[in-house]
């Protein structure tokens, strides 16, 4: 039997050999966010660009990196290179407004829920290869998906090929991330620093929001937090509270701060009591180093930590996610502006119909009533945006700076009067007009 060193040794390539590998026309699905990895790509757009035995290649993947935009995602590269984004990050909204001033399409959207993305990826889209990094391998022969079990846990066992990148900045994470050696192709070494988010300023209107859904939040909840000014405020309001726990999409800087103050424990969680459960990690290089080799923090795939059948086993569940506009009867757009697509259907959702599920469990869309200095009104009659990320009918709490409100069981007639009750004054008399014009009032 090989020892794990020799196999390592032995499926050693860099960067240019992998990226040589992949064959024209096969769909190549990436890592996702800080799982993307550089060494490769930068190695897969040299290829692309030198037009080596590439004329055609779909590539697969949720939120990109900067990592990304400095190598595939070129304009240079968009007769060759294909992308398809689950989710769009901003250097994704760059690369298609450029394609757009050219009457192009150079990043295809593909809409899917969170929860569905590895069964996606795995059966509906075939995965001729899977490229993503890694931690460095443990002495078992392991690697570690580390900050991203996402789709990538899914995948990586459906792949017909792996692909890994091993980066010693990458923490060694457990749950369902380990990766043996023997189930991997190729390996590419590769150094860098990892992806890192920056932190989300706090302004008074997100503190003003914050407190009203701290006041709705008990102690021994388990959370689910998005990214944003009022999810930020939330967790630094939560000091006070005792035994939370952490069932989340995202793991993120704040929670890291609440599990070091023993805030959030996981000692009464309904399922993986003592454990931190996350599916995708983005932060700073400290939260990185304290999920290193930290058996209290468990990635598991969205197939599961975003399945609402899953969500809804906890107790006292409590899910906090923002907007962009919300209309009269509750419907929800958190992922299209100004008639683009700005981020993805992502895991709202999920969670939003998962914690509304769980015993005592509550949902919160919270948004500023207001956008560009206030001149628009984020509360609007009907959804502007095609999308709608939240049908009304599973819209739970609603909240603003100006107050919140409990959509569930009301009438058109009532939701209507409800939003109109949280959106900035100055709109309130044109919105209550719309709503007679459209025969809700």
């Amino acid at each position: 039997m090989t020892d794990p060193k020799s196999l390592y040794a032995s499926k050693c390539v860099d960067a240019v050999d992998a990226a040589e590998s992949i064959i024209d026309g096969s769909n190549l699905i990436l890592g996702m966010g800080v799982a993307m990895p550089p060494g490769f790509m930068a190695a897969l757009a040299e290829r692309a660009r030198e037009r080596r035995g590439l004329s055609h290649l779909p590539l697969y993947y949720m939120h990109s990196n900067a990592a990304a935009a400095e190598t595939i995602l070129k304009p240079e590269l968009m007769d060759i290179l294909k992308p398809h984004s689950l989710f769009m990050s901003r250097h994704d909204r760059e690369l298609e407004r450029e394609g757009r001033k050219k009457g192009q399409i150079w990043v295809q959207f593909v809409p899917c829920l969170f929860h569905q993305v590895g069964r996606l990826l795995s059966e509906r889209i075939s995965p001729d290869c899977f490229v993503t990094t890694v931690s460095p391998m443990d002495r078992s022969g392991h690697f570690s998906l580390g900050t991203n079990a996402d789709y990538g846990a899914d995948v990586v066992r459906s792949a017909k090929r792996v692909i890994v990148e091993v980066n010693p900045n990458m923490p060694r994470s457990f749950g369902e991330t380990l990766v043996h050696v023997s189930q991997v192709e190729m390996i590419v070494e590769h150094t860098a620093p990892l992806m890192e988010l920056p932190a989300h300023p706090v302004g008074p209107e997100d503190t003003t929001i914050a407190h009203r859904i701290v006041d709705q939040i008990p102690n021994c909840a388990t959370l689910q937090f998005g990214v944003g000014g009022v999810p930020s405020a939330v967790m630094g309001a939560l000091g006070s509270h005792r035994d939370l726990g952490l069932h989340s999409e995202l793991l993120s800087p704040p929670m890291i701060n609440l599990i070091r103050a023993g805030v959030i424990t996981g000692r009464e969680k309904s399922i993986m009591a003592h454990k931190h459960v996350f599916t995708l990690a983005l932060g700073d290089a400290d939260m990185y180093a304290f999920m290193d080799d930290n058996p209290s923090i468990v990635g598991y795939p969205a197939t599961w930590v975003n399945s609402p059948a899953v969500i809804r086993k906890n107790r006292d569940m409590i899910s906090v996610n923002a907007a962009i506009q919300i209309d009269l009867t509750g419907q929800v757009n958190s992922e299209s502006l100004n008639g683009m697509q700005f981020s993805g259907t992502g895991g709202q959702l999920d969670f939003v119909r998962g914690a509304y599920l769980a015993p005592g469990g509550k949902s919160f869309i919270a948004l500023h009533a207001t956008a560009k200095k206030g001149s628009i009104s984020r509360i609007v009659p009907r959804l502007t945006e095609a999308t709608v990320t939240d049908p009304r009918a599973d819209t739970h709490w609603v909240v603003t700076e100006f107050g919140m409100v409990d959509l569930k069981g009301l009438s058109l007639s009532q939701r209507a009067r409800a939003m109109i009750g949280i959106a900035h004054p100055d709109f309130r008399d044109s919105l209550t007009a719309s709503a007679h014009e459209m025969g809700i009032l």
